[in-house]
């Protein structure tokens, strides 16, 4: 996932009191429900949320599932707003962090189906020179390597630390680039697998190169237009707020301290690794279509599909080409790819049959939330 390291804080005691307070009436306002009327509800997703809110302390959560009859049901939990106490929008727009990492490997793999890339050609076919460093060469780093995350690159977040120190800071995917290069590869390209959002940064370049054309507008015209995805969007360069109704996003430095409102960020920091603006309706719309082949031709999906052992992000996940799967408690797997950025932590997917889910809760949360989110995604699907 798109992952940043520890969050600062820096409000001033005063707001630090009141960010606490407002947080405290949040929650409890979340909580008038239970204990006996959440207990009564009879929809296990409706249940799920609604714990995440009482039970782990996020702000909120939101969640949008979709029958294999293609009719979706949306969700809410908690507060979207603790300044003014505002309702969680049904279906808000959320920033989705590397779940974009889907939609770049959708865009490189539709320009392998038009035989403009190869997929096991090296980087420098496309980008001559660009890939050079300490154990570090893209002569010997390959397309695949890249979607697949066994390139061996070094991940460029190490080296830029805390994100919310400066979260209006605007990066070139450039800059991004050199910052990891900076850095020794993590292992021989083809030989281990090991997540690294550096490996779609180089992943968007090519495709720039390839095409002639900005990363935003061929994931626009190829994916979000084709598709109609309404609420789905990519920033502009230097935008720095969500465009439609969401939900704010939050980050605490300590688990009980108070949260930080960090909706205004320039994602440009994610770029082809996490930058993308969506609802969970339309993350659902978009997997849906992707794994029935209405935007890949059947042997490049069959590609996207092929993967590697990727147990680092849970047990039994494999990893293929910017599409991830995960055993379901009821039996088989879901695909997608979940996305983290501060104030977002998104999961869900698509089951064989036609199932989706994706849920959303307004900051990136500890290991045992996270692992009641996927919970809340398998209750969704399994039930």
């Amino acid at each position: 996932m798109f992952e940043v390291s520890k969050l600062s804080n820096q409000k001033p005691r005063a707001a630090r009191r009141r960010a606490t307070v407002l947080a405290g009436i949040a929650l409890a306002a979340a909580g008038l429900q239970a204990p006996a009327a959440l207990a009564a509800a009879p929809d296990p997703v409706q249940r799920s949320v609604n714990g995440l809110v009482r039970d782990d302390g996020v702000p909120a959560a939101l969640a949008a599932v979709t029958g294999r009859d293609g009719r979706s049901r949306d969700y809410t939990a908690g507060v979207g707003d603790l300044a003014t106490g505002a309702r969680v929008p049904r279906d808000g727009q959320v920033r989705i962090g590397s779940t974009t990492k889907a939609f770049t490997a959708t865009v490189m793999l539709q320009l392998v189906g038009e035989g403009k890339v190869g997929l096991d050609q090296p980087v420098d076919t496309y980008l001559p020179g660009l890939l050079r460093g300490d154990g570090i060469d893209g002569r010997r780093i390959t397309v695949r390597q890249l979607l697949q995350h066994t390139s061996g690159l070094p991940e460029y977040l190490t080296a830029i630390g805390n994100i919310l120190a400066d979260p209006h800071r605007f990066y070139e995917p450039r800059d991004l680039l050199d910052l990891a290069l900076t850095r020794k590869a993590d292992f021989a390209p083809g030989t281990k697998w090991e997540y690294s959002n550096t490996n779609y940064i180089v992943a968007g370049l090519l495709i720039e190169k390839v095409t002639g054309r900005p990363l935003g507008e061929e994931i626009t015209t190829r994916i979000i237009d084709r598709l109609g995805l309404r609420h789905t969007y990519v920033p502009a360069p230097g935008e720095l707020t969500l465009r439609g109704p969401h939900p704010e996003g939050y980050q605490r430095e300590a688990s009980d301290g108070p949260w930080r409102d960090v909706t205004e960020l320039d994602p440009s920091v994610a770029w082809a690794a996490g930058e993308l603006v969506s609802t969970n309706s339309d993350i659902n719309h978009f997997f849906t279509a992707l794994l029935s082949g209405k935007l890949l031709a059947p042997a490049e999906l069959a590609q996207m599909r092929t993967t590697v052992p990727a147990d680092k992000l849970g047990p039994g996940t494999r990893y293929g080409l910017g599409l991830m799967s995960q055993p379901l408690s009821c039996g088989g797997v879901f695909w997608g790819h979940g996305g983290d950025i501060p104030g977002y932590h998104t999961r869900g997917g698509v089951t064989d049959d036609g199932q989706a889910v994706s849920v959303t809760v307004t900051t990136i949360p500890d290991a045992a939330t996270v692992q009641h989110v996927d919970t809340a995604v398998d209750t969704a699907l399994c039930r």
